[in-house]
């Protein structure tokens, strides 16, 4: 049975994707962001991100900011950087001082410099995608994880997308990465010139315990087969203390109409259909959802079948009349985040988890003359006459949750399934 649903998405859907440290490169192209810099063209690339916002950031007014002024306070720092990390870095700071969501250089270094690339595939096809990616195909060497780095520079695992080369070498979210294969972390290079070829990563599952040793074998991940494989792999069912069974599915990106089309599809005839009870998790990943994904908990509308003479049946306008719980955290961005605001105002359920980041401009992609990507925020964003950006939601119930060295634990899903198996008679 295939599922169908409004094909329309709003041009400033897949600008709400969100901002995390990027992690992509293309599998046969070496990533090239330790190479040296030239102080010559250290000014080229500010220069063209300068003029790029100056041109396009939403706010004609660039916060009140004397633009040029802060050129010419940064030109210097770049013009001395000695790699294109650094460089990253010089103008990273200068563009923090818009202090706007969706406002950052990206390099080939970071996965989300291809998850970006991919997100926004269609608009970067007329900017050099081309010249980046030979043949349009984006895909970089990777194991499939999100990390974030603490104050004093450690590296932890934060997400593990499901059924991707971590998770089946056994990471764990809280883990600290120590390195691989003897060497820092680095979460592109580490895997340059290794996929379908086993690692060894030295991890730390608790403070203070000695280190782990891991074997995994990268793969060249394209972005948005690995999210929408990954959604499909998380979707279980959860069983409780009082015998009901609670579904749950992880929506890694939101940045495509194929991610909601593959949850109503759980739901309706997947794995997820029988359940008692739905907790759809939006922590972590990329945003890019629309208002009108929330329909699908309006159950005051019908859902129709359509079949048509060669027997195939259609169902459309799939809806959940079961109770149901979004998972949110400070890493659920943007579009997510509207999500979780319209979820809670109308009282469709409750909303769990740490508030979200207040991420919520709308963006577009540039590449730059050397092959960086800059995401500029290029609209306000308002819902229902509220802004977001820079306040985020709350939940409704709060759980707060420090990933590290959490060894797999979820207190925050956990308490979803409480509340939800608490809402449910059994039988």
């Amino acid at each position: 049975m295939a599922i169908t649903a409004p094909r329309r998405l709003m041009g400033w859907a897949l600008a709400l994707a969100v901002i995390v440290p990027l992690q992509h490169a293309n599998a046969s192209t070496p990533p090239r962001a330790s190479a040296p810099a030239d102080a010559g063209g250290n000014e080229a690339v500010l220069d063209e991100v300068w003029r790029t916002v100056r041109d396009h950031f939403y706010d004609p007014r660039l916060g009140g900011l004397d633009w040029a002024a802060v050129r010419a306070r940064y030109a210097p720092q770049a013009a001395a950087a000695t790699s294109e990390e650094a460089l990253g870095g010089v103008i990273n700071a200068m563009l923090a001082e818009l202090h706007a969501s969706h406002t950052a250089l990206y390099t080939p270094a970071e996965p989300a410099y291809y998850q970006l690339a991919d997100i926004f595939a269609g608009a970067l096809r007329h900017r050099g995608l081309e010249r980046a990616f030979p043949g349009g195909r984006i895909t970089y060497p990777g194991i499939g994880l999100f990390t974030r780095t603490d104050g004093q520079g450690r590296v932890f695992v934060a997400g593990v997308i499901d059924d991707a080369p971590a998770q089946r070498g056994g990471l764990l979210v809280g883990d600290e990465i120590l390195a691989v294969d003897g060497a820092p972390f680095r979460p592109v290079l580490s895997f340059k010139d290794r996929v379908g070829s086993p690692v060894t990563l030295s991890v730390r599952r608790s403070a203070g315990s000695p280190p782990l040793q891991l074997s995994v074998t990268p793969a060249a991940l394209q972005p948005h087969e690995m999210f929408l494989h990954g959604l499909r792999a998380s979707a279980r069912l959860i069983p409780t203390g009082n015998g009901l069974r609670v579904g749950y599915a992880h929506l890694w990106s939101y940045a495509s109409r194929a991610y909601q089309d593959a949850l109503e599809e759980l739901v309706s005839e997947g794995p997820l259909k029988d359940a008692d009870a739905l907790v759809i998790d939006l922590r972590e990943g990329w945003g890019g959802a629309v208002p009108e994904y929330l329909d699908l908990f309006n159950a005051r509308a019908p859902t129709m079948q359509v079949r048509g003479r060669d027997g195939r049946t259609e169902l459309e306008n799939v809806k959940w009349r079961r109770p149901a719980a979004l998972l949110v955290n400070e890493r659920s961005r943007s579009g997510k985040e509207v999500l979780a605001y319209g979820f809670k105002k109308y009282r469709l359920g409750e909303v769990v988890g740490g508030r979200t980041e207040g991420a919520v401009l709308a963006a577009t992609a540039f590449l730059m003359g050397n092959g960086d990507l800059l995401l500029l925020a290029v609209d306000d964003v308002r819902v229902d006459g509220e802004r977001l950006e820079g306040r985020g939601v709350e939940p409704t119930v709060p759980v707060p949750f420090d990933p590290s060295y959490a060894a797999g634990r979820d207190p925050q899903r956990d308490r979803a399934v409480e509340v939800l198996s608490s809402r449910v008679s059994p039988g």
